[in-house]
């Protein structure tokens, strides 16, 4: 969920003026999503880790007097454990967004709910300041060699691939 401060004009010009300058971090990691279907292959895509994207945000949005803050809490109504992301203006108006990360029984694995915590703080902080931190899903590998004809399918129901859902930001 998005929510900010009454008025953002102050917060938004000076995210503006960062945002020219802000850079997509640099992909040097790879992850690879198992398929749970046996005739769809795995994929595999690269991706920018969290400290090499907040490098590059705390550089530019401090120089324009914005702060960034996340911070977690758990919802007590749902079990699941939230993930607040915040850009604080020298101005007082701020922004933010609220993205659950896992349920809370994860805590008994802190792994795995550290791994959730660092996906979720990547996504949310690179969302909120408009740059990508890693491959397009969904969109086909470009391949600029010579198009080979396609195999022939076995007939059977076509599914399409599962899509990334982008989160929704709705303002007050």
């Amino acid at each position: 969920m998005h929510q900010s401060s009454e008025r953002i004009g102050a917060i938004a010009a000076a995210l503006a003026k960062a945002q020219a300058e802000l850079t997509n971090p640099e992909k040097t990691l790879t992850a690879t999503i198992r398929s749970p279907f046996p005739r769809e292959e795995d994929r595999t895509f690269r991706y920018a880790s969290l400290a090499s994207g907040l490098d590059i945000v705390r550089k530019k949005l401090s120089q324009q007097e914005i702060a960034t803050i996340q911070t977690t809490r758990f919802e007590q109504v749902t079990g699941q454990i939230h993930l607040t992301t915040l850009l604080a203006h020298s101005s007082g108006e701020w922004i933010s967004s609220d993205l659950p990360v896992c349920h809370g029984k994860e805590v008994d694995a802190p792994h795995r709910m550290g791994a959730a915590l660092t996906y979720a703080r990547r996504y949310a902080l690179f969302a909120l300041v408009g740059i990508a931190g890693e491959d397009d899903l969904d969109a086909p590998d470009v391949d600029t060699g010579p198009v080979a004809p396609p195999e022939p399918r076995s007939p059977g129901p076509k599914m399409k691939p599962l899509r990334r859902r982008e989160p929704t930001i709705r303002s007050k």
